[in-house]
């Protein structure tokens, strides 16, 4: 006699499908086999909207889902929950998340950010980001001309998932394709810091009041239609709210608890082009690697001292003796160096060679070896294009090193640290042996002034 989990197999012996014990005991089979493959530590994952009355911890999924890998699915849920929790939704409020400015790390931690702030305001219009460029012979000219959303990420994973996940929610193509608005468009300059009673608060700390903010925002809606005799708030009405800079460190990631904090980043998926020319890169990787000690694995290195850097960061000296102290500690023999830096790149090189025997490549030497043809494909993509290749390569290598005070290496480590458990990934402990994944260096120790609030404000 066979059966399959499920079905009464033809094959079956019909008097046990008669027989009520018969029944019986398959249905508790059933059952328990069920139960079994839905149990802790295994996460139920669910993706599309909520099918049944269940709790989405109790749909069944085999197979939890890496949330660290920079291609991982978007797990939809916990976004689904944010939204169907905000009661007030606000038609012709528009939110413009666009004064996002320097490296990816930065960036795109602005546009989820504002997304978060405007879920809470009750927005029902999101314009598509637009991402500021920077000047590659100044790295520290932050605010040049604006590029599409496609200069970084994936246009449709980003309006597929945000719209069915909160379908109160419209993303429109630009500013002017907001319904009803008043041509040139005037967005409204909106500081969340500014609606909250702060006192004596530091003025990088985060918004410890977001569980207000809608009420705040709220009174400031009504507030300016008064004192500026503007009409209600409608759809024949919009207006469209464009916060300042700064905005990006502002909100405590882990208020929606860790399914939302794990998940929410995912939105925001790398375009597939630069995907595909990471992933050929970690691949390129491998084989170094297997030149350099045979097994494969290597170190991701992320060496910060480009002209833009700030003076009390440790320096070239500071990083690099704590990132070969630590590889040596690995026994891994060869690195991949992520910098933008070209000097201090070799001297690292020669350094870790001397010191360790280990071989260590950067991107540019890394495709220059293994593929003519990727490494025309890189050099085509500007400064901050290419570090995204650095952000793939890195994010998936066996132990990362970076250096605290940059969003860059926070947010490599962050996106790794979901590897240790999904879904319920907990927050990275600041300082310390790092989380047998990734390691950073630097001062852990005045909050402001060490920028540890990054740490309670950065989305993996």
């Amino acid at each position: 006699m066979k059966t399959k989990m499920g079905f009464i197999s033809p094959a079956m012996s019909p008097s046990l499908v008669s027989r009520p014990r018969g029944v019986l005991f398959l249905v508790c089979l059933i059952s328990l086999v069920t139960i079994w493959s839905c149990r802790l530590p295994k996460i139920c994952l669910y993706e599309s909207t909520y099918r049944t009355s269940l709790s989405p911890y109790q749909q069944p999924q085999p197979n939890p889902v890496d949330l660290s890998l920079p291609d991982s699915p978007f797990v939809r849920w916990p976004l689904e929950r944010v939204c169907r929790e905000q009661t007030i939704w606000r038609p012709g409020l528009v939110f413009i998340c666009d004064n996002n400015s320097g490296g990816i790390g930065n960036i795109r931690n602005y546009i989820l950010t504002c997304i978060r702030y405007g879920i809470e305001a009750g927005a029902t219009g999101i314009v598509l980001p637009r991402i500021r460029t920077r000047s590659e012979k100044n790295l520290a000219d932050l605010m040049l001309d604006y590029q599409p959303f496609t200069y970084f990420f994936d246009e449709d994973h980003f309006r597929t998932n945000l719209e069915r996940a909160c379908p109160r929610i419209t993303v429109y193509d630009n500013d002017e394709s907001i319904p009803n608005v008043q041509l040139p468009v005037k967005a409204e300059k909106v500081r969340p810091h500014d609606l909250g009673k702060r006192g004596g608060c530091d003025k990088r700390d985060l918004n410890r009041h977001v569980g207000v903010f809608n009420k705040a925002f709220s009174g400031y809606l009504d507030r300016t239609e008064k004192e500026f005799g503007w009409p209600e708030l409608n759809e024949m009405s919009p207006r469209p709210v464009r916060f300042p800079w700064g905005v990006q460190f502002e909100w405590p990631t882990w208020k929606d608890g860790p399914e939302f904090t794990a998940s929410f980043g995912g939105l925001l998926r790398f375009r597939e082009d630069i995907l595909a020319l990471g992933f050929r890169a970690k691949g390129y990787m491998r084989e170094f690697a297997k030149r350099h000690g045979g097994s494969g694995r290597y170190v991701g290195l992320h060496l910060r001292t480009e002209s833009d850097a700030l003076s009390r960061w440790p320096d070239f000296g500071n990083q690099t003796e704590a990132y070969l102290t630590a590889s040596e500690a690995t026994g891994i023999k060869a690195a991949y160096l992520a910098t933008g830096n070209k000097t201090d790149a070799a001297r690292l090189v020669e350094e870790a060679e001397r010191r360790l025997g280990m071989g260590v490549i950067t991107k540019h030497d890394l495709l220059a070896k293994y593929s003519r043809e990727d490494l025309l494909m890189l050099e085509a993509l500007t400064w901050d294009q290419q570090a995204l290749i650095d952000f793939v390569v890195l994010v998936e290598s066996d132990y990362f090193f970076g250096i605290s005070p940059s969003s860059f290496s926070m947010n490599v480590a962050l996106k790794r640290h979901l590897k240790t458990e999904g879904l319920h990934t907990r927050p990275w402990k600041i300082g310390g042996d790092g989380d047998g994944r990734s390691w950073l260096t630097g001062r852990f120790e005045q909050y402001w002034d060490d920028w540890l609030y990054m740490y309670e404000s950065m989305w993996p």
